[in-house]
């Protein structure tokens, strides 16, 4: 294996140098390519918390939004009706109250002149008593329904991307009904491979991901052990990932083996007629051989194009004319 790095190493350093070293198999990765949906690592809904009618909504599909921001108004017309008959009761108690603290003032001043007696002033105290823990009912009851239309308004769960609206301004909802759902905390790719091919993913592996402004790289951060419907799932993370569309398709190549392969630099091949040659160092001086080539590989900054046909191990290579 020492040997076959050193005479890869002489080849990529110069291909004319490489002509005196015969050519070896050298271990490339067996590159799978599949779809990766790119999906929210948060997708939760925005729901409402009372039933009503949603007499607002302030977003749609795509908008960026920010964690508890408004979205919506759900109005529920009972809790105006409610709570406009609990002040009302509350100012009837307070009239009661003021009449209590009245002839309680009254009956101490009868008590002073020995006119009344003391049950009827202690009568007299646990009335006013009576009337103000009815009021702090009262006033804890108006503060719940207070509560309860403040709760009227529907806020973003997280920061990210409105990703459906199922609501319509006007329409009925009942409590816990989502409202808008909310993709955030960042974007990745989720991909489903094969399960033939589980024992050769790495959590932590580079991973290339091919999309319209071109390649970039991504790492495989996540591998969950269930296996559904004879696919492995996994999660990869690439920066920068476009989130306009989110379960969009792309496609992402994932090394799931090794294998050895004969690799000669790419402009050791010269195409004529349309078949590709390479030229050998043989016995009685150089010949050209008729090659199929395969897959591209970059060693090193260097262009190497495997050999599938037409070279065996051992052959030395010249330069391409």
């Amino acid at each position: 294996m020492l040997l076959r790095s050193f005479l890869l190493a002489t080849l990529l350093a110069s291909p004319l140098a490489a002509t005196a070293q015969p050519l070896v198999p050298v271990q490339v990765t067996e590159w799978k390519p599949v779809y990766g949906r790119i999906e929210a690592k948060d997708r939760l809904p925005a729901r409402a918390r009372i039933g009503g009618t949603l007499v607002e909504l302030t977003v749609t599909e795509g908008d960026l939004v920010e964690a508890g921001q408004p979205l919506g108004l759900i109005v529920d017309d009972k809790l105006n009706f409610q709570l406009a008959a609990v002040q009302a009761q509350i100012e009837a108690l307070n009239a009661q109250l003021s009449n209590a603290e009245t002839e309680l003032q009254r009956g101490e001043d009868l008590l002073k002149r020995g006119v009344t007696t003391a049950q009827r002033l202690d009568a007299l105290r646990t009335q006013v008593d009576v009337v103000k823990g009815q009021i702090d009912a009262q006033t804890a009851q108006a503060r719940v329904l207070q509560q309860q239309q403040a709760e009227g308004t529907v806020t973003a769960p997280v920061a990210g991307r409105v990703l459906s609206v199922p609501q319509a301004a006007g329409a009925v909802v009942m409590p816990g009904e989502a409202v808008a759902t909310i993709g955030g905390g960042g974007f990745f790719l989720r991909i489903a491979v094969p399960e033939r091919h589980a024992a050769h993913l790495e959590q932590g592996a580079a991973i290339t991901i091919e999309t319209p402004a071109g390649e970039s790289q991504g790492t495989l951060a996540r591998i969950y052990p269930l296996i559904e419907n004879g696919r492995v799932v996994a999660d990869v993370e690439v920066a920068g990932l476009p989130d306009s569309f989110v379960d969009a398709r792309v496609v992402v190549r994932l090394p799931v083996g090794k294998r050895m392969a004969l690799l000669v630099p790419a402009d050791a091949i010269a195409t004529r007629s349309g078949l590709d040659f390479v030229t050998v160092k043989t016995a009685e001086g150089t010949e050209d051989r008729t090659v199929v080539p395969g897959q591209h590989h970059r060693i090193d900054g260097t262009e190497m194009i495997e050999i599938l046909s037409g070279l065996h191990e051992g052959d030395e290579i010249g330069a391409a004319e």
